[in-house]
């Protein structure tokens, strides 16, 4: 797997194109049994893909744009389903982005989809989702954590290079430490998190 840096800079040098590191992200997707995607909209992400390019066409030198991302379904997220991982919310399409989604796609990162996670955010071991539970990559009977489950998963397992999760008590730490991944917790003054669905105050 290849770090944020190394893709940026394949973007940059024209090696490659968003639109093909989107595509080559959504076939691995597919193909993945990890259950960390919830819902993916390939005509959304390589729409975005292709804004990247432009970007990238016209010479803006932003160090995100082109990169995929993937969201914890906490996040809503205009162009997917954005349910918290439970059935109460299965089908609800947000007619806008969260504020963190926002600022990742007004950088130019192309999202990938939305992930999978603990219901309402309340669990350690991403198993108590209406969409089943995620599976570790190193392990597939063994948990991923919880309660971001899911993007711990899908980028241990390769399917995003980066992902977005939320944190109470563990949510981020957990998940990135059961999977063998950097997870980062930023202070809340740092990024604004509105719009996120919550059972309980959480910091991102």
């Amino acid at each position: 797997m290849q770090t944020l840096k190394q893709l940026s800079a394949l973007l940059k040098s024209k090696q490659l194109s968003a639109t093909e590191l989107a595509q080559s992200y959504l076939d691995r997707i597919t193909s993945s049994d990890l259950n960390a995607f919830i819902s993916v909209n390939p005509e959304q992400t390589l729409a975005q893909a292709k804004q990247a390019d432009a970007r990238l066409a016209r010479g803006d030198a932003g160090e995100l744009i082109g990169l995929p991302i993937a969201h914890k379904d906490i996040f809503v997220t205009c162009g997917w389903p954005s349910t918290a991982g439970s059935k109460m919310l299965s089908g609800y399409n947000s007619p806008f982005d969260a504020s963190v989604v926002e600022q990742f796609r007004t950088a130019g990162m192309v999202t990938l989809g939305k992930l999978n996670c603990d219901e309402f955010a309340m669990g350690s071991s991403n198993e108590n989702s209406y969409f089943g539970p995620v599976k570790n990559p190193w392990d597939k009977a063994a948990v991923p954590g919880g309660s971001s489950g899911g993007s711990g998963a899908a980028v241990a397992g390769g399917l995003t290079p980066a992902a977005t999760g939320t944190d109470t008590g563990g949510s981020i730490r957990q998940p990135a430490a059961l999977c063998g991944i950097t997870g980062q917790l930023v202070l809340r003054a740092m990024l604004r998190i509105s719009l996120a669905i919550s059972a309980i105050h959480s910091r991102a």
